[in-house]
């Protein structure tokens, strides 16, 4: 490990990654419960002996989709957010609410139901943790190319805030300029919007 020459810290190498660890637990309560997620208020012993609490809100875990038409162009839905009190341009996206499915299909579900889309080719693009100093929620966001539309009499009648949701067909420059002015502030669609920038760049 090399320090860096002027500044606090080590110089990294390509091996840097996040790494599992648990500190103990002499506690956990759990304070609310849904079929969505659960609340819980743990008591974590750190490396030096001390207890300290920490709200941990527990959800199923997610998945949203990158979908790439012929073009390039990527889609994102919007819709009213009631936690942020916005409308909010994000990817198809969803939570792991089906006992035993598997994520890839979640996300196939998720892209028929919110924007009357199917694709025949799927790829992990990211994983990632949307907020781990408070939630455990871990996203798989696929990206899926090759894409039809759902037939009419097949659709998904939307309901409530997603009654509301319109899809949009963005080119992927527009999303993100979009990102970086601050158009699009949902995290998980600014990642993945960002990443497949990249991966474009690097074709």
């Amino acid at each position: 490990m090399t320090s860096h020459p002027s500044l606090p810290g080590s110089l990294a190498d390509a091996s840097l990654a996040d790494s599992e660890m648990s500190w103990p637990v002499t506690s956990s309560e759990e304070k609310f419960a849904s079929g969505f997620l659960r609340l819980t208020l743990d008591t974590i012993v750190s490396p030096d002996g001390g207890e300290h609490p920490r709200a941990v809100v527990r959800p199923r875990g997610a998945v949203a989709v990158l979908a790439v038409d012929d073009e390039g162009r990527i889609l994102v839905v919007d819709q009213y957010r009631h936690p942020v009190g916005r409308r909010l341009l994000e990817l198809p996206a969803g939570t792991l609410d089906v006992e035993g499915e598997e994520p890839v299909d979640a996300a196939a579900r998720e892209l028929a139901e919110e924007a009357d889309v199917r694709a025949d080719t799927w790829e992990v693009q990211l994983t990632m943790y949307s907020t781990p100093g408070y939630s455990s929620e871990a996203w798989t966001i696929y990206r899926a190319t090759d894409l039809t539309p759902v037939p009419d009499d097949e659709r998904t009648e939307r309901e409530a805030e997603e009654a509301d949701m319109h899809q949009w067909w963005m080119p992927l420059d527009d999303a993100v300029a979009a990102v970086l002015d601050g158009r699009i502030a949902d995290a998980k669609t600014a990642a993945s919007v960002l990443a497949e920038q990249v991966r474009r760049s690097r074709a």
